[in-house]
C-alpha cells in the first residue's frame, strides 16, 4: 500500500475518489493519520451530499419545465442597479435539460475569485447566454429602473437560441412577447438565475476595472461604483465624472443639482 503521504495528497488533496480495497485496508489500519484521511473524506462526501440537494433545489423550476417538454427555458438577472457610477448590466442563460455546475449561486454569495471561476465554466456549459447593458445615458434618461428592464430585454433578445420561457429575478418583462415567471429572490432558487447574475455582475466588474484605468482617483476598481464611504470622499474631492449617474442624489449633490423629485415637482 502507498505510504500515508501519498494517500492524502492522492486521496484528499487531489480529491480522487478512494478504491473501495483502499478505503477497507485504512479501516483497518490503527494509525490516527489514516484514520485523518478517511474523516476527510467523509466530509467531502458529506459536501458532496449536500451540494447535490441543493442543487436539486435550484433546479425545481427549470426541471418542472422540462418535463413539460419547454426545452429552452432562460434565466435572467441584472447587477448594478445601485451603483452611483457605470453602465447597468444584465444576463440571460439557457442550460440544457440535465445541466448541473457546482457551487453556482447568487452571485452576492460569492467572493470575487469563485465568481470568475464559475463564470468561465457557466459559459463553457451553457446552451447560449447572453450579456446585455443599458448605458449611463439610458439610466439617466429613463430612470434606473426602467435601465435595469432594458438591459434584461436586450440579453434576452441577443441569445443565439430563442427561449421558450423566462425565469427572472423578481421582475417581468411586458415588453417580451416570451411565457415568463417572476421570481422573488430567483438567484438563490433558480441555478438559470443565479448564473445570469455571476455573468452579470462578473461582466460588470471588468467594465469597472477598465472605467478605473480611464478615470483614476474614484477607485472603481475597488468598490465598482457602489456608494461606499471612498466612492463619496472620492466623489466630493474630484467631482462627477462622464460615467456618474447625473440622475442619482449624491451625484446630484456634487453636481450642485437639485433632487429629481424637486423638478418633477
Amino acid at each position: 500500500m502507498p505510504t500515508l503521504a501519498e494517500l492524502r495528497e492522492r486521496y484528499v488533496e487531489r480529491a480522487r475518489p478512494l478504491p473501495a480495497a483502499l478505503e477497507a485496508e485504512l479501516r483497518a489500519d490503527p494509525r490516527p493519520g489514516a484514520k485523518a484521511i478517511l474523516d476527510a473524506i467523509a466530509k467531502r462526501r458529506r459536501a458532496h451530499r449536500s451540494e447535490g440537494q441543493r442543487l436539486r433545489k435550484m433546479l425545481r423550476f427549470e426541471q418542472e419545465l422540462w418535463a413539460a417538454g419547454i426545452v429552452y427555458v432562460a434565466g435572467v438577472d441584472e447587477a448594478g442597479m445601485s451603483p452611483l457610477a457605470g453602465p447597468v448590466y444584465a444576463a440571460a442563460v439557457i442550460f440544457t435539460p440535465g445541466s448541473r455546475i457546482a457551487d453556482v449561486d447568487d452571485s452576492k454569495k460569492l467572493d470575487a475569485k469563485e465568481r470568475e471561476r464559475l463564470a468561465v465554466e457557466i459559459k463553457a456549459t451553457a446552451s447560449a447566454w447572453c450579456v446585455g447593458i443599458a448605458t449611463v445615458e439610458e439610466i439617466d434618461t429613463i430612470n434606473i429602473y426602467w435601465a435595469g428592464l432594458l438591459a434584461m430585454q436586450r440579453a434576452v433578445l441577443g441569445l443565439q437560441l430563442a427561449p421558450q420561457h423566462l425565469l427572472i429575478d423578481a421582475r417581468r418583462l411586458k415588453d417580451v412577447p416570451i411565457p415568463q415567471r417572476r421570481i422573488v429572490r430567483g438567484d438563490s432558487l433558480s441555478l438559470s438565475i443565479a448564473a445570469a447574475s455571476i455573468l452579470a455582475k462578473t461582466s460588470r466588474d471588468a467594465m469597472m476595472r477598465d472605467l478605473d484605468a480611464t478615470y483614476p482617483g474614484y477607485g472603481f476598481a475597488k468598490h465598482k461604483g457602489y456608494p461606499v464611504k471612498e466612492h463619496l470622499a472620492a466623489l466630493t474631492k474630484l467631482g462627477a465624472c462622464d460615467v456618474h449617474r447625473r440622475s442619482f442624489g449624491p451625484v446630484r449633490v456634487v453636481l450642485g443639482l437639485p433632487p429629481l423629485h424637486a423638478e418633477i415637482e
